[in-house]
């Protein structure tokens, strides 16, 4: 069923995830939430991979919740991960949201939930839950607003209008702007590009990006200390080092 409903690739350290539920336009319902997972866990594990993208081909990204599977009393989410089987609780290694097309509610909350953005300029992201009485409970409400400026998070949530990728790349949610069908290429080169470095270090600079982002700033400093301490310690500490004494790309461990 994985293999079905979301497809892997493996180009390198990078692990290319796209999500394959076309005639639905991605719509996720349990067992593609279920397969996401699969997926992620299997990410984690696999001490090679680097970093990730997230794709859902080249037409559209993700329109967000099955409505057909929801009215049946389905909901995408998995018991450990949450929503989609990933916004929740997202992998620890960097994941980059390539977004071809329309990213709608679930499937703009599925982008927020990555490091990362690459989108199409011909995308468009958008919150329209209040449009059929619903809400943006995946999400979208929480790190919309820490992402672009509040009245423009309150905007797309308030209306349910789609904003297009040129607005959304002017305040700094997208990081790459691209031609519609390069978007997985330069995504790749981007994931490819972290996935050159210290795997400890990238894990921890995340953990940090994370656990600090809604701290005050005195507070922030003593919670990433234990990381930096941990990262120090490290083989991997060591070998970076070692490396630029010896003038030798280094040989990460990733321990």
């Amino acid at each position: 069923m994985s293999a079905e409903l979301v497809r892997t690739e493996r180009r390198g350290n990078v692990l290319v995830i796209t999500l394959n539920r076309p005639a639905v336009r991605n719509a996720v319902d349990l067992p593609t939430a279920l397969a996401l997972e699969k997926c992620v866990d299997d990410f984690e594990a696999d001490q090679s991979l680097r970093s990730a993208v997230l794709t859902g081909g080249e037409q559209f990204f993700c329109a967000g919740v099955d409505l057909k599977a929801a009215a049946s009393g389905e909901r995408p989410r998995t018991a450990r991960r949450g929503w989609f089987g990933f916004i929740e609780h997202p992998p620890g290694k960097p994941v980059i949201a390539a977004v071809e097309g329309p990213a709608l509610a679930g499937g703009c909350e599925l982008a927020l939930a990555c490091d990362l953005i690459v989108a199409s300029e011909a995308s468009t992201f958008g919150l329209p839950e209040v449009t059929r009485g619903l809400i943006a409970s995946a999400g979208g409400l929480i790190r919309l607003p820490r992402r672009i400026p509040r009245a423009v998070a309150a905007e797309i949530a308030l209306t349910g209008d789609a904003l297009p990728a040129q607005r959304l790349y002017a305040l700094g949610l997208i990081n790459r702007l691209c031609a519609p069908q390069t978007v997985l290429a330069q995504a790749l080169l981007l994931a490819e590009r972290i996935a050159q470095n210290a795997p400890v270090s990238v894990a921890a600079t995340k953990r940090i990006l994370s656990l600090t982002e809604a701290l005050p700033e005195a507070r922030a400093w003593s919670e990433q200390q234990p990381e930096i301490d941990r990262v120090r310690a490290s083989e991997d500490y060591g070998e970076g080092l070692a490396a630029f004494r010896e003038k030798r790309p280094p040989r990460w461990q990733g321990r």
